[in-house]
């Protein structure tokens, strides 16, 4: 079987995280992904850690399986005219440089769709390549910042905090992969290309979703609210005897039943909590309540009962617990595959499961340059490189 993006080829410019989460996505799902960096490798992540595996980073090896690899100095003449040749047969080209940069070596959208007009041409920047903040470099931390997202993280007692991972660029990665794949949907009407310009701010404004949106209607500022929900009640993290875990009740039947498995199945027609609405104005009431009647069994204890009366909650995992998980076992979420330096590695497997085209891992996380002879020798070849 092959995968459902066969015979589409990508020509990745991009580095760090949100474009080669992007192209490592469009690999994953059967498109050849060749990765263009400076002689040496110039992808930062690279270098980032510990921890390495034989000098090979653990946070490179998680954006970048399933592309081939070859080094070029943009610099030069040469290097450019490589790149153009390569753009001419693509299908996507992907970047992430400052905005103007692809411009400035002579591989803008506008230069590169006149010797491909099918080209669809993605970038990928802090900010946009429009506004009066279009030249700033742009950070994953600082869009966290700047676009509310760090504001309405963490407690009145912490202070804004960032997200776990970085979200941003995991977000931005996957908008633009929904972009392209859109654009060469468009692509079978039309038969042209396009530009997409995806900037991180943009991204990161929209995963506001109802935060944004309770904004926009009311104009009253939102708070950071921990791990409590501001639209739900109760939806957040409660102590149990022998540790914490989340209780997530979407609806007012979810609610009666935790009331009944908690031995207070009264609390259901008060008034004060009877739905949704009435919680959220008297949740002061009612968490310690509910609280108190947690405190007494062990979270394994309670998640059988919830699960038994299928009230949404879960423990909280570390790490170890979560590749230990049997449902993610059982989904291949956790995957090996043999690296030429590394040896066997592990990798966090894709989400996405297809019937017909499944996702299939064919390629390590590529070394600098490893596919310069093979790519270069098609490219002398085809006579289109001396």
């Amino acid at each position: 079987m092959s995968g459902a993006l066969k015979n589409i080829k990508v020509l990745d410019l991009s580095r760090v995280l949100a474009g080669p989460y992007c192209t490592m996505i469009l690999g994953d799902l059967g498109a050849e992904v060749l990765k263009v960096e400076a002689p040496g490798g110039s992808d930062e992540t690279r270098r980032w850690g510990p921890p390495f595996k034989e000098d090979v980073s653990a946070y490179y090896l998680s954006a970048n399986r399933n592309k081939k690899a070859i080094t070029v100095d943009l610099r030069t003449e040469e290097g450019v005219e490589i790149v153009k040749t390569l753009a001419s047969e693509s299908d996507v080209v992907i970047n992430n440089f400052k905005t103007g940069k692809m411009e400035s070596f002579g591989l803008g959208y506008e230069t590169l769709a006149e010797l491909n007009p099918r080209l669809v041409y993605c970038s990928i920047t802090g900010f946009g390549e429009t506004g009066p903040e279009r030249d700033m470099p742009g950070y994953d931390f600082i869009i966290q910042a700047m676009s509310g997202l760090m504001s309405i993280t963490g407690t009145t007692e912490s202070g804004p905090q960032k997200s776990g991972v970085a979200i941003v660029d995991v977000l931005t990665g996957l908008y633009a992969c929904i972009g392209i794949q859109a654009a060469l949907l468009e692509r079978t009407v039309s038969g042209k290309g396009q530009k997409l310009d995806i900037s991180l701010y943009d991204s990161a404004v929209s995963a506001l979703i109802n935060i944004g949106s309770g904004y926009l209607m009311s104009e009253k500022i939102p708070t950071a609210l921990g791990n409590t929900h501001a639209n739900i009640v109760p939806y957040q993290t409660f102590r149990t005897a022998d540790g914490e875990m989340v209780i997530a009740v979407g609806n007012d039947h979810q609610f009666a039943a935790l009331c009944k498995v908690l031995g207070k199945p009264e609390l259901a027609w008060d008034d004060k909590y009877k739905s949704n609405p009435v919680r959220v104005e008297n949740r002061e009431q009612l968490i310690p309540i509910l609280q108190e009647q947690l405190l007494a069994e062990k979270t394994a204890f309670w998640q059988e009962k919830l699960k038994g009366c299928n009230v949404p909650s879960g423990p909280i995992q570390n790490l170890e617990d979560v590749v230990n998980d049997k449902q993610l076992q059982s989904r291949n979420m956790f995957i090996e595959h043999d690296h030429p330096t590394a040896g066997r590695i592990k990798m966090i497997g894709s989400p996405l499961k297809l019937s017909r085209t499944p996702v299939e891992v064919k390629r390590h996380p590529p070394m600098p340059g490893e596919h310069n002879e093979e790519v270069f020798n098609r490219l002398k070849k085809m006579k289109t490189y001396n």
